[in-house]
C-alpha cells in the first residue's frame, strides 16, 4: 500500500489517480496508524514552504515523517514536498525543513539568466546522474513537468538528476530510502508514470 500524507497541502487527486494507473493500492490520509502500515509514503505539496512546514509541525507530522524515514520506509517528496525534505529554505525568510537530505532551498531570482521567467513552468529535460532505482525505467533526455521558483542547492552528493534552466539545477535527489522530485511525476505523462511505478515497485507503464 502507498500512502499519500494528507496535511492540507497538495493536489492529491491527480497524484492518487496516477498511482492507481500504475497498479498501486493508494490511500490518502493523515492517520498515523494507517501511515505506519503503508509500504511506502509520499509527501506532496504546492504553495509556500513556511506554510507547509508549519502545517506539518502543527499536527506533529514532521517528527512522524522523520521517524518513518529513519525506520527505512521509502519516502518520496514531490515539488514542495521534496523541498521540505531538505534542511532549510530561504523562501521569504529562513525556515527549517525536515533535514532528511543535506542541502537548502534557494531562490532562482538572481541566479538564473534575467531573460528566463520565474516561476519555471513547463516541460524540461532530465539529465540523470549515475544510476538510481527511481529512474530505472527512464533515461537521460526524457522530459518532465516543472512548476517552481526555488530549487535545492548545496546537495551535490545527493543529486540524482538535474535540468537546465539557464543553470544546471537540481531536479531530483536521494539519500538512502528518501527520494525527492522537484518536478511533478503525476503531470509528466508516461515518463512520470514510469517514475511512480519504480517508486511503488509495480510494473512499469509502457
Amino acid at each position: 500500500m502507498i500512502a499519500i500524507i494528507d496535511y492540507g497541502v497538495g493536489n492529491l487527486f491527480s497524484l492518487s489517480s496516477s498511482l492507481r494507473a500504475v497498479g498501486a493500492e493508494v490511500v490518502v490520509t493523515d492517520d498515523r496508524e494507517i501511515l505506519k502500515k503503508a509500504d511506502r509514503l509520499i509527501l506532496p505539496g504546492v504553495g509556500a514552504f513556511a506554510d507547509a512546514a508549519a502545517k506539518l509541525r502543527a499536527d506533529g507530522l514532521d517528527d512522524f515523517v522523520r521517524e518513518q524515514a529513519a525506520s527505512g520506509k521509502p519516502l518520496l517528496g514531490i515539488c514542495l514536498g521534496m523541498q521540505l525534505l531538505f534542511e532549510k529554505s530561504y523562501e521569504f525568510g529562513e525556515h527549517q525543513g525536515l533535514g532528511l537530505i543535506p542541502g537548502e532551498i534557494v531562490p532562482m531570482q538572481g541566479t538564473i539568466p534575467a531573460d528566463l521567467k520565474i516561476p519555471q513552468i513547463g516541460w524540461n529535460r532530465l539529465q540523470l546522474k549515475g544510476k538510481n532505482p527511481l529512474f530505472q525505467h527512464i533515461r537521460s533526455g526524457d522530459h518532465v513537468y516543472f512548476v517552481h521558483s526555488y530549487y535545492a542547492s548545496g546537495c551535490d552528493p545527493y543529486v540524482i538528476a538535474t535540468t537546465d534552466y539557464g543553470i544546471e539545477m537540481t531536479a531530483a535527489a536521494a539519500h538512502g530510502n528518501v527520494y525527492g522530485c522537484q518536478f511533478h511525476p503525476e503531470k509528466s505523462g508516461p515518463v512520470g508514470l514510469k517514475i511512480l511505478a519504480a517508486f511503488c515497485g509495480t510494473e512499469a507503464v509502457q
